[in-house]
């Protein structure tokens, strides 16, 4: 089973064919992506790597962390999962029961 590699620090003109050739030396690469805002488009500094095999996604790690690309330091990791994001307006926590029926005073006179 291949590993999923974080890759800080990038260039913001990195693209994923570049990011694909830098980790290629070290083993053969599934997949390489360089993440993009998604209004603007622009790299936001970081991508993803998934390499084939652990062991050489272990030595891509250590060959590649620290080192300098392009005037910036390259911080080179084991991904960890996404950790879930509340969606929307789920936890605003707050006063609910103060907005309703009034009291707490300050605000506006309704009436």
């Amino acid at each position: 089973m291949g590993s999923k590699i974080y890759v800080g620090g990038l260039p913001y003109a990195t693209t994923d064919a570049q990011l694909q050739e830098i980790f290629s030396a070290h083993g053969a690469v599934e997949s390489a992506r360089v993440i993009t805002d998604k209004f603007t488009g622009r790299s936001r500094g970081f991508g993803f790597v998934e390499m084939v095999n652990s062991e050489e996604a272990q030595k891509a790690i250590q060959a590649l962390n620290g080192t300098d690309l392009e005037g910036r330091n390259l911080t080179v990791n084991e991904a960890r999962p996404q950790e879930k994001r509340s969606g929307g307006f789920g936890d605003r926590g707050g006063g609910g029961g103060e907005r309703r029926g009034g009291g707490g005073g300050g605000g506006r006179n309704r009436w």
